[in-house]
Order: C-alpha cells, then sequence, then structure tokens
C-alpha cells in the first residue's frame, strides 16, 4: 500500500530481458538502510518487488522485475537506460498519509490530451479510457505515474470523456510530471473508494 507521495524519482541504470521477464536495475538517492529483500516498491504507480539490492555512491540501486502482462498494461514497457522513475517505499503502520490509499496496481494507461500553462502552474487535461469514467468526480483522487493528485475537472461522458488535474510547480519540479508531452501516455489508476462505491451500486436492489 502506498500513499502517491513520491519521495524520491530514481533512474533506470539498465534493461535486461531473460526467461521472459524484464529486469530493471534502478538507481536512487534512498539509504540502503531503507531497503529489504522482497520489499515492495511503486515506480511510476507500479508495485514491483525488490529481488537483488546494495549501496551505491549516490544512495542505492536494485532490481525488480516486470511479466509481460506488466510491461503491456503499463508505460514501464517504453523504459530504457536513462529513463526516470517515481519513487515511493510501501507505506508502514504509523506513517502519515498525506496523499490517498494507493494500490499500485494501474487500472489502465491514458494520454495525455491537452496541457495548458496556467501562471507558475499547469493543467493537464488526460482522455479517460471508457471503462473507468465511471470513477471519476471533481474534487476526488487519483493517482498519475504514481503521484497522488486531485481532480479539478471531469467531462466523464462517451468517447470523449477526460479529465483535469492541475499540477503546482513543487510537483513539476520532483516528480516526471513535469516532462509530460501531449501524447503521452501515463499510469492510471483510480480511487480505491470510488472503485467499492461503483460496485456496490453494481449490486444494490433494482
Amino acid at each position: 500500500m502506498f500513499t502517491g507521495l513520491v519521495t524520491d524519482v530514481g533512474r533506470i541504470a539498465k534493461v535486461e530481458d531473460a526467461n521472459g521477464l524484464r529486469r530493471l536495475t534502478v538507481r536512487s538517492q534512498y539509504r540502503v538502510e531503507q531497503l529489504q529483500m522482497g520489499a515492495s516498491v511503486m515506480h511510476s504507480g507500479v508495485c514491483l518487488t525488490l529481488v537483488e539490492f546494495g549501496p551505491d555512491d549516490e544512495g542505492s540501486w536494485w532490481v525488480v522485475e516486470a511479466i509481460p502482462e506488466t510491461l503491456s498494461r503499463t508505460n514501464l514497457g517504453q523504459l530504457t537506460e536513462g529513463s526516470l522513475v517515481n519513487l515511493e517505499l510501501s507505506l508502514k503502520l504509523g506513517d502519515e498519509l498525506g496523499g490517498h490509499l494507493v494500490y499500485g496496481h494501474v487500472d489502465a494507461l491514458a494520454k495525455v490530451g491537452v496541457i495548458a500553462q496556467a501562471g507558475g502552474s499547469k493543467v493537464y487535461r488526460i482522455r479517460i479510457p471508457a471503462p473507468l469514467s465511471k470513477f471519476f468526480a471533481e474534487k476526488g483522487s487519483v493517482t498519475i505515474d504514481g503521484v497522488s493528485l486531485t481532480v479539478s475537472g471531469v467531462h466523464a461522458v462517451g468517447e470523449e470523456a477526460w479529465f483535469e488535474v492541475s499540477l503546482i510547480p513543487h510537483t513539476l519540479q520532483v516528480t516526471t510530471l513535469g516532462q509530460l508531452k501531449v501524447g503521452d501516455h501515463v499510469n492510471l489508476e483510480v480511487d480505491m473508494l470510488a472503485r467499492y462505491v461503483a460496485r456496490m451500486l453494481e449490486w444494490r436492489p433494482k
């Protein structure tokens, strides 16, 4: 479980394909003491398991493995050596919940449709894949590439469904979202509360 508050931006040091898996070596500023074998770490919205790790000059390195389904359903399949990824260590009991509860299970890839400047901030309009339209509401929560954000506008109707998020300068600087361009694909996870409410409404007596 995570909060959607990015605590480091890591860099992909190596990409290897072997035995039907893709192995990603990540370098981070996390101290090696913060890591443990088998731990879950969020990588741009995707929960992956550490299978190797160790110290380096800047902090630490580790290896995670992704199966073909993960690569096809997320933007991790587009990562190359030098790519940046938003990182977050898993939530511990007693930690402050500053964002919202996030699984690290990506629901869909979504495309950036419009980016508009609003003073020092930016407004991103993201196209909503049709099956997910019912999970969006203004002032609700959403996770984009592992970042917890508040929905500032929504048009969840038909093929042209979209939602908007407004990013302050700090978020643009400390995550990878400031590098997004129109047409880029992002990992999208809907709010788990919206998911359960929608499911309950489907099963309510007619």
